[in-house]
């Protein structure tokens, strides 16, 4: 016999989920691993642990900013495993899923310096510059406090200043 579905069922929320965020997500996970095929890996993986979670999720963040948090956890995972430090993990911009042409080729230069900060630095980058989430969102999503991801955000602009314009005031933290 098959399970009568409401309205809004589990098996459509995720569904809708999906739909809604695949794609951005799929964008964040290949700038942050480097690698097309390990964040399709990772996107997956992070609906299948949302799918497995969504009774439990109680709505103090937004979707966007929980799925965030689950697919940053899976790249965090990724890196932890043995063989990711010996595959070649170089992605050109030009193989990012469904990319738009860039308006302005500085675009391109930027999107790669922020490729090129450290991982903290490259994290809060990637979500409230290229996803546009808030600084509330990101905190929420990376589990650091909002002081942390705008601290994180003028470190993240001066190290991209010095790379792109070669400023003095150049910041190695």
């Amino acid at each position: 016999m098959n399970a009568v579905k409401g309205p809004d069922s589990k098996e459509e929320r995720i569904e809708r989920m999906v739909t809604q965020y695949q794609l951005p997500l799929l964008r964040m996970c290949i700038l942050y691993l480097h690698d097309e095929e390990l964040a399709k890996d990772a996107v997956q993986e992070t609906f299948i642990r949302a799918y497995r979670s969504l009774d439990k999720f109680r709505a103090e963040s937004s979707e966007k900013t929980w799925l965030t948090r689950i697919a940053i956890n899976c790249c965090k995972n990724v890196y932890r495993t043995g063989w990711f430090r010996h595959i070649n993990r170089s992605v050109t911009l030009d193989q990012l899923s469904d990319r738009p042409s860039p308006e302005d080729p500085e675009d391109d230069e930027i999107t790669t310096e922020i490729m090129n900060l450290p991982l903290k630095l490259r994290e809060v980058a990637l979500l409230c510059w290229l996803q546009g989430m808030t600084y509330e969102e990101a905190a929420g999503a990376l589990g650091i406090s909002r002081q942390a991801v705008g601290s994180r955000l003028n470190r993240a602009r001066r190290k991209l200043r010095f790379a792109l314009e070669g400023s003095d005031d150049h910041d190695p933290a």
